[in-house]
This record gives structure tokens, sequence and C-alpha cells, in this order.
């Protein structure tokens, strides 16, 4: 089996020491921007609308809900603190599409993909007259995003797609310099924000606009009374009752039972640089400042943050048995310092910088890579979940939907086959760990054979359960 540019061309591992001496195991945008804390909800309530998760999904639903109807009672329950888990460690890109990439949409609704284009550069465009509007300081730039190939066989890939402007080695590398770049493509829909600073300042919005927001608060349990009146939400010292009901709860544990199998947590991993110097940046060049990602299929995802630290995420995804979520599993050390040696392969000219933060966090993933949608109780419960590391813009569109669902109202985003089929399920255990682990070594010897993909690849992809983005 061959090897990949991160095997052929690795930095000495002494560097890779120097890079991590002194590393903080925490997530350098929730401690940078830690937001305001809400109490938790200690006496039984009554809403129009309760929203459960006070991630991107939960924040963006209550906040179109008080747009949409302002005398509307909304009332958010977080059980720990806003935007702790995924809304608050991912990599910021906030991208246009909402089917996670041209080649995985096309390949899914070739009908109405185009229609999904244009809904999501809709999308895109609310969030930033959002942003804009209310002020919103979340470090918002709209600066595209660089697609790169790094093998040979991933130039053909970048040459096949149709979005954005294909550069060669010489161009794409006059707008990174990375000596690993063979050729790129500069896709515009897509801007970089700051995640926990999105979540505190949706936060801070939602209040303004009215809605009730409780920290501490799970949500352990919900019931309906009879086929129309409210639903019933338990939590440890008070209950809510609700005329409708929104969940967001992306990774974890879904509140209607039959909507569990329809996700698992795979864990994505990130650091954080020390700010680069003037000299480290005249070195490697990137004055768009685009989001980047590369074109393996086990891919990084890498940016500059305002003072110009890179966030460097990604590659290995991984998978505990028994879809288990764990504080401990955030702490892999291999991990990180793999990462540092892809991130010294990209960047040999800033070898002597220092990693300050690592982290890691569990993504919903669902066997069609982008969101999902259901309903529960006679359309009185929402639900949408499977964003697969794509949230940070679909989650708007996705509490769109979830509210015209629950507002029983005919759009054309309810009228849309992604939002009518829910995706195929993942099979009980031990057949999810088999076939998730199986997939993610097939997809490492596919990038170790030139991108061809293997039997259980192959078979995947006729079942429209293959990834390729």
């Amino acid at each position: 089996m061959g090897t990949t540019i991160w095997e052929r061309q690795a930095p000495p591992a002494a560097a890779i020491d120097h890079a991590l001496d002194g590393v903080s195991d925490t997530c350098f945008w929730i401690e940078d921007a830690p937001g305001a804390r809400y109490e938790p909800l200690t006496a039984d309530h009554a809403t129009d609308l309760a929203v459960v998760g006070g991630g991107y999904a939960g924040l963006w639903t209550a906040v179109l809900a008080k747009q949409r109807a302002p005398g509307r009672r909304v009332l958010l329950l977080e059980g720990h603190r806003l935007g702790w888990a995924a809304s608050g460690r991912n990599g910021g890109f906030c991208e246009a599409s909402i089917t996670h990439g041209e080649e995985n949409g096309r390949s899914r609704w070739p009908d109405e993909y185009d229609q999904l284009v244009r809904l999501g550069d809709a999308n895109l465009d609310g969030i930033e007259q959002t942003v804009r509007d209310h002020d919103l300081a979340v470090d918002y730039a709209r600066t595209g995003e660089l697609a790169v190939a790094v093998e040979p066989h991933q130039v053909s890939w970048l040459e096949e797609m149709t979005e954005g402007r294909l550069l060669d080695a010489e161009e794409v590398r006059a707008e990174v310099a990375s000596p690993t770049y063979l050729a790129g493509r500069l896709v515009p829909g897509c801007a970089i924000v700051h995640p926990a600073k999105l979540v505190a300042e949706l936060g801070r919005l939602a209040t303004e606009l009215g809605v009730e927001i409780v920290e501490g608060t799970p949500v352990e349990s919900l019931e309906a009374a009879g086929r129309t009146g409210p639903v019933t939400l338990h939590t440890p010292r008070a209950r809510v009752t609700a005329d409708r009901v929104a969940l967001g709860t992306n990774v974890f544990p879904a509140l209607v039972r039959r909507h569990r199998p329809f996700t698992v947590p795979v864990y994505d991993y990130a650091l954080m640089t020390e700010p680069l110097t003037g000299a480290q940046l005249d070195a490697i060049g990137w004055q768009g400042r685009q989001g980047i990602g590369d074109l393996a299929n086990q891919f990084h995802y890498y940016r500059l943050s305002a003072d110009n630290r890179i966030l460097f995420g990604g590659y290995d995804a991984v998978y505990r048995f028994g879809k288990r979520i764990r504080a401990e599993y955030e702490r892999d050390p291999d991990v990180h310092r793999r990462l540092v040696s892809h991130l010294l392969t990209t960047f040999p000219q800033l070898e002597g910088i220092r990693v300050t933060h690592q982290w890691a966090g569990a993504i919903d993933t669902c066997t069609r890579f982008c969101a999902f949608w259901a309903t529960a109780h006679q359309d009185r419960v929402a639900h949408t979940a499977g964003f697969t590391g794509l949230g940070v813009g679909a989650t708007r569109f996705a509490a769109e939907v979830m509210l015209d669902l629950l507002d029983g109202a005919e759009t054309e985003r309810t009228a849309l086959e992604m939002v009518r089929r829910k995706p195929l399920p993942f099979p009980p255990e031990p057949l999810a760990s088999v076939g998730i682990n199986l997939t993610r070594w097939s997809l490492d010897r596919a990038d170790r054979r030139e991108g061809r993909r293997n039997l259980w690849l192959r078979a995947l992809d006729r079942l429209g359960l293959g990834f390729d983005s």
C-alpha cells in the first residue's frame, strides 16, 4: 500500500515535541468567549414553544420563532451551558451548502440540487443580514473557501467540480504558500466566524427578543396529552408544558426514541496555534484569509482566527462502541500529535511555532451527511439533527424548517425531498461499530491507493451511503 504526503513529508519529531510543549487541553473558542450565564429552571413553566438544546439549532429556532411571531412565548432549555458542545468547538466555517458539498448534494438530490443551492445561498445571506442588523460581534468575514489538492489524483476531482474558480499549482500557492498544494478551487459560498462568540451573541439576541433561556436544566423525557393537548417536558426540578416543542439536541440521544438510530457520535479533533508573527504570515501569504480544506477522504480543515492563530482540525474521525459520549474521549495524544505533524507538513516554514490549545468534540453524523427532520405527537414536536460537521450555517435553515413544520406551514422548504425523507438508520451494535470502522479503514486505504475505492466503499456508494466531501 502506498503512502500519503503526510508520511512522505513528515516533519522531525523534535519539531512536533516543541510545538506541543505546554499545550492546554481546552477549547480555545470557549475559553476566549465564555458568554453570559443563565439560571436553571426551578419552577413549573408554561410556554407556547419550548426549544430543547442551547447550540446553534436551538438558538436559531428561538430567535426566528420570535421574529416570526413576537408575541409567542418561547423558552429555551439547555442541560449544561449554551454552546458547550459542538456549537462552541467547531472550526467556524459558515458555509452556504446545506447538502455537505456539491458532490453529496448532486448525488442524492439531482433534481433538487439547484434549488438547494439557491436556498443555501439565501440562508447564508440571512445569517449575514442578522449579523449586520443586530451588530453581532462574532468575527464574521465572508472569505470564501479554498479546496486544495495535495495528491496528484485529487487534481482531477477539483476539475470535476463546477462551483468556484479552478487554480493551478502556481495560482493556488500565490493564494496560500504551501508546498503541498498541487491545485485548488476557490469557492465563494463560505464565511468564517468565531464559534463561541456566535453562540453568545445569538443568546444575547434571543433574550433581547424576549426568549427565556435556562441553563443547567436537562430535559429527561417528554410526553404528550392526547392528540391535541400540550406536551410536557420533565426536568430534574420542574415541568414545562408547551403547545409546541423543537428539539435541537444534536449528537445527544433524541428525546423521541424512534429518532435515535439516525445519528451516531463521531469525535473530531482540533488544535490552535499561538498568534503568527508578521514574518510568519508573510511566509505563508493567506492574504484572503479563506477557510481551507483538502480533498482527501480523511481531510483537514483550517483557517485563521481574528488574531492570526491557525485553527487546524480534521483527519481522524473516531467512533466509540455503543454511541458513547464521554469527556475522556476528547483527549487523544496520538491524534493531536498527528494533527501537529500534518500542520507542519502543510506549512514547513512555520517550524518552531507553538500549539496553545487542543480539544475535540462529537459530531452528529447521519448516513446522508447532512441535516434531516422528523416530527412526533401529531406534529407538535419537531426534531432536527445529522449535520455531520456542517452545522454552523445549516442549523439556521434547519430551524426555519422546524418552525414551518410546527406552524403547519406548507413552504418551499417543507416540500423538499430532502426534508420529507429521512436518511437510512444506523444498525444496532455490534454492526454499527464494525461498519463505521470498516468504512474509516477503507477511506484511509483509498487515500493511499490514488483514490481507488474498495468493494466495501463501492457497495456503500450504490446504497447511497458513500461519502466523498
